[in-house]
């Protein structure tokens, strides 16, 4: 047993000053409205340019790329701290055999919403006479 906390009060502190960089995710909801799948994702920091969607073999993939502003050398900054990501995420969503030519997209404010017709399900089960 031991008496002494698992993590101080000034760890949190400490943590602050590392250069690791913090990866957050691409979060997003997904709802159905009017035969439509919406998919809407926060991508707060990134230009309109910098979103790529492609679909490919069934799944809907979103992906977001924003290169380093200038280095310090370029720009005379000497920076303290560095929060905001520079990189690329990716997002992948199975949808199915659809007509691609049917998808829809909006960027606005930071939010990317796509949406995706929502497929009718054919029935595909048969039963197999046996001989």
């Amino acid at each position: 047993m031991s008496l002494l906390p698992g993590r101080f009060y000034l760890d949190n502190f400490f943590d602050d000053f590392r250069e690791e960089k913090k990866i957050t995710n691409m979060n997003c909801d997904i709802y159905e409205e009017g035969g439509k799948y919406n998919i809407v994702i926060d991508i707060p920091g990134f230009n309109k340019n910098d979103i790529k969607i492609d679909v490919e073999d069934g799944y809907l993939t979103i992906e977001a790329t924003k290169n380093i502003e200038n280095n310090e050398e370029e720009t005379g900054r000497q920076y303290i701290k560095r929060e905001r990501f520079y990189g690329s995420f990716k997002r992948q969503f199975y949808i199915g055999d659809i007509n691609d030519e049917n998808i829809e997209a909006e960027f606005k404010d930071g939010t990317l919403k796509v949406v995706v017709p929502k497929v009718e399900e054919k029935n595909s089960k048969r039963s197999i006479e046996i001989k």
